[in-house]
C-alpha cells in the first residue's frame, strides 16, 4: 500500500516542527528543511506522510513543540514521572511522550484517532505502546496491556476533555495525576469562536476553563494546579494546562489550585502577547 503524500510546509505544522504555514515557508526557502539528509527548496513539493524531517538551526530537545507543554506542567506542577507508566492521549508525533520518557517515565501508551504520525524515533522505542487507529472514548482497562497508567497527558483535538475525563477515571491508577490542555477553541460554543477558530476573548478563556474545573471536581478529580502553555497552538490559540489527581471513585473531588482562573488567564495575556511581539 503506497503512503500517501502530503505539501512539505502542511508537514511541517501538522508535526508541530514550526507553529504555521507562512513560517514553514520561509523556512523552506530559507533552505533550512531537509528529508533524510537533502534540502527540500518547494515548500509546495508532496512528499510521503512518514518521511524523516528536521529543521537546521532549530535545536528542540523533542520530536515535536509538543513536549514543551508538557515540559512546563512537569515544571509547575511538580510531577515525577519517574519509573511510571503513561498513557499520552492525543499523542500525535509524540511531543508529550518524548518528554515524558526523557523525564524517566518508564512506559509511555502513545494513542491517536490518526494514523503514521509518532516519530520514527518514539515508534522504535521498546518503551512506547503505539496506539494508532484508536479512540480513546472506546478504551478499556483490558487494552492496556502493559500496565495501567499512574499518569495521563492529554492533547486532543475537535473534542471536549469532558468526553476524556469520564473514561480516563476506568484504568487511572489511584492516586494517578492528570496534565491536560485546556483548548477554548474546542470547548467554547460556536458563537463564542473567533474567525479562523480562534477564541481571543479571556473572558470566554475564563469561563473555559471554569467549566473544565467544575466538570473535573463533579467527576471526582481534584484540582492541584492551573497554569498557561508556554506556546500558542499551531493556530494561534492560547491554551490551558490544568493538573488533577485521581483518588478514586467519590462524589466530588477538591479544589487546591494555589491560583485562580482569573490570574492565570490574564498571566496568558500578558506573557504570549509579549512572545507575539517579539517574533
Amino acid at each position: 500500500m503506497s503512503v500517501k503524500k502530503e505539501r512539505v510546509d502542511v508537514l511541517l505544522v501538522d508535526r508541530g516542527l514550526i507553529e504555521t504555514r507562512e513560517k514553514a515557508k520561509r523556512a523552506v526557502m530559507a533552505g533550512l528543511v531537509y528529508a533524510n539528509e537533502m534540502r527540500l527548496d518547494k515548500p509546495g513539493e508532496k512528499i510521503p506522510q512518514d518521511t524523516e524531517i528536521t529543521v537546521k538551526g532549530q535545536v528542540m530537545p523533542y520530536v515535536s513543540r509538543g513536549g514543551y507543554k508538557l515540559e512546563k506542567a512537569l515544571e509547575t506542577f511538580q510531577l515525577d514521572l519517574q519509573d511510571k507508566v503513561m498513557i499520552d492521549i492525543g499523542s500525535s508525533t509524540g511531543g508529550f511522550t518524548d518528554c515524558a520518557l526523557q523525564n524517566g517515565a518508564k512506559l509511555s501508551y502513545a494513542l491517536d484517532v490518526g494514523y503514521n504520525q509518532l516519530a520514527w524515533k518514539l515508534r522504535q522505542d521498546e518503551r512506547v505502546v503505539v496506539m494508532e487507529r484508536t479512540n480513546f472514548r472506546y478504551v478499556t482497562p483490558a487494552d492496556l496491556e502493559r500496565g495501567l497508567p499512574q499518569f495521563a497527558s492529554i492533547d486532543v483535538s475537535f473534542i471536549s476533555l469532558k468526553l476524556i475525563l469520564p473514561v480516563l477515571k476506568t484504568m487511572l491508577m489511584q492516586n494517578g495525576d492528570v496534565a491536560a490542555l485546556i483548548k477554548p477553541q474546542f470547548e467554547a460554543g460556536r458563537e463564542q469562536v473567533g474567525k479562523k477558530g480562534i477564541v481571543r476573548d479571556r473572558k470566554v478563556h475564563e469561563a473555559v476553563v471554569e467549566m473544565i474545573v467544575d466538570f473535573a471536581l463533579k467527576e471526582g478529580y481534584d484540582v492541584e494546579g492551573l497554569t498557561f502553555s508556554p506556546i500558542t497552538g499551531g493556530d494561534g490559540n492560547i491554551e490551558f494546562l490544568i493538573h488533577l489527581k485521581w483518588h478514586g471513585e467519590r462524589e466530588n473531588g477538591g479544589n487546591h489550585s494555589p491560583v485562580s482562573i482569573e490570574q492565570v488567564v490574564t498571566e496568558a495575556h500578558e506573557v504570549l502577547k509579549q512572545k507575539g511581539k517579539g517574533e
